[in-house]
C-alpha cells in the first residue's frame, strides 16, 4: 500500500526491544513484536534489504526493481524545491528478528501548515491482507494528529488498484489527477488523496493547498 509524491517517485544496526523510553516523537506500535524506530543513514542497508524483499511496488509502478541505491535515496531525498516543510519523518517498524516489516516517510507541515504527507507507505507482503497495514497506519494517523496535523495527503498511482482501495478504505478522498508523470520506466497518472482529521471541508482543505485544486474547466465552446 505505498503512497508517494505526486510530481514522482521520490528517489522521495542493532535494535534493542524495549518498551522504556520510547520517542515521543515516533508513533506508538499497535502491535506488541513490532518496535518503531526512526530511520537514519545507518538503516540504509536494512531497509535496502526490505525493498529488494518486497519488489511488487516498484515493478508495478515504475516497471523496475528497486536500484541499489534505493534506500540511501530514500532517506535522504528531500520534497521538490520549493515545497514548504517543517520535518521529514523516515519511520520503520522492526521486528524481533531485527527485519523491517513496515516503512513510512512522512512529511511534516508540506505546502501548508497543518498538512502531513504519506510521501511513502509500504508493508512487508507477508503481513498484507490480515489487518496489519491498516492498524499500522491507524497507529501513524494517530500519532500525526496528536503532533498537530489536520490533514494528511498523498499520492496513489491510477491503476495500482490494491492501494487505490487500500486508501479508499482509510477515508482518503481524491482532490485531483496528475497526467504524465514519469515514473522509472512508466509514464503513470496520480490521484492526488486527502484526508480531514479535524472535520475539515474539502473547500477548506483546496483554500489552503492550491496545488491540489482540480483543474478549470474550459467553458469557451
Amino acid at each position: 500500500m505505498a503512497a508517494l509524491f505526486e510530481c514522482g517517485h521520490s528517489k522521495i544496526l542493532r535494535i534493542e526491544f524495549s518498551t522504556m523510553n520510547l520517542p515521543s516523537n515516533l508513533p506508538a506500535s499497535n502491535h506488541t513484536e513490532l518496535q518503531v524506530i526512526e530511520l537514519t543513514a545507518q538503516h540504509e542497508d536494512l531497509l535496502q534489504k526490505f525493498f529488494e524483499q518486497n519488489p511488487q511496488y516498484y515493478m508495478q509502478v515504475l516497471g523496475e526493481p528497486p536500484s541499489a541505491k534505493e534506500a540511501h535515496e530514500e532517506i535522504h531525498a528531500d520534497p521538490p524545491p520549493g515545497w514548504s516543510f517543517t520535518k521529514r519523518h523516515m519511520i520503520a517498524y522492526v521486528d524481533l528478528d531485527n527485519n523491517i516489516a513496515a516503512m513510512a516517510n512522512v512529511v511534516q507541515d508540506l505546502l501548508a501548515p497543518k498538512v502531513w504527507h504519506i510521501g511513502f507507505f509500504i508493508v512487508d507482503s507477508t503481513r498484507q491482507g490480515n489487518g496489519d497495514a491498516q492498524a499500522i497506519f491507524q497507529g501513524l494517523e494517530t500519532w500525526a494528529h496528536s503532533h498537530g496535523a489536520h490533514w494528511l495527503r498523498l499520492g496513489v498511482v491510477l491503476g495500482n488498484t490494491r492501494a487505490e482501495s487500500f486508501w479508499k478504505s482509510m477515508g482518503f478522498i481524491e482532490t485531483t489527477q496528475r497526467l504524465g508523470v514519469e515514473m522509472g520506466q512508466r509514464i503513470n497518472t496520480i490521484r492526488v488523496m486527502f484526508k480531514p482529521l479535524c472535520g475539515g471541508t474539502v473547500d477548506q482543505y483546496l483554500a489552503l493547498v492550491e496545488r491540489d485544486r482540480p483543474p478549470k474547466k474550459d467553458t469557451n465552446c
